[in-house]
């Protein structure tokens, strides 16, 4: 009887093997102060930290390789945030990486577009939709408005309008007891 026991586990076993089954499976999807970090940065994927993501400077504020006030976009909220986080000290923003600015998005006045999608290639959100030699629009819902896309438009037609933040566009992840602190409570 025992003897039938292992030939059947066994069995399994190998069966499992053969079907790319396994028991246990790890998932091991990096440093979680790096999702903890990255959770806090406002994803506009702008590259005003001197990293080419938010990502990147989630990574490196983890080393201990970058400070937590290199992002305008977050700006103080956000470095206060991440100062909570990592238990340090607050520092004010580093206005050697920019000053912080109102929310925005992109806006392509179409008539005067000339289709060269250097815009397109400019977005690391891809938030611009059009072909070459044919006008182009932004997706204002996909936008972050990091402005990248304004140097290379050789026509200049792109600006960059307010966004009125409200339920529906607010897109910044900060931690909820920030919001808290903001509004006094």
């Amino acid at each position: 009887m025992f003897t039938a026991l292992l030939v059947m586990i066994f069995l399994a076993v190998l069966l499992g093997l053969v079907l790319g089954y396994s028991a246990i499976k790890f998932k091991v999807d990096g440093d979680p102060m790096v999702a903890r970090i990255d959770a806090i940065l406002p994803q506009t994927q702008c590259g005003q930290c001197g990293y080419p993501g938010c990502k990147p400077y989630a990574t490196a504020i983890a080393k201990g390789e970058a400070d937590i006030n290199q992002c305008p976009p977050g700006g103080d909220t956000g470095a206060k945030a991440l100062a909570e986080l990592m238990g340090v000290e607050f520092k004010p923003l580093n206005q050697e990486h920019g000053v912080q600015k109102p929310k925005s998005v992109a806006l392509i006045d179409e008539s005067t577009c000339i289709g060269c999608t250097l815009c397109i290639q400019a977005c690391p959100v891809d938030a611009i939709l059009g072909a070459a030699k044919q006008m182009h629009t932004i997706i204002a819902s996909e936008c972050t408005g990091c402005e990248l896309c304004l140097p290379p438009c050789p026509v200049d037609c792109i600006t960059m309008e307010p966004v009125l933040e409200n339920s529906q566009s607010w897109k910044w992840k900060y931690p909820v007891y920030n919001i808290q602190n903001a509004n006094g409570a």
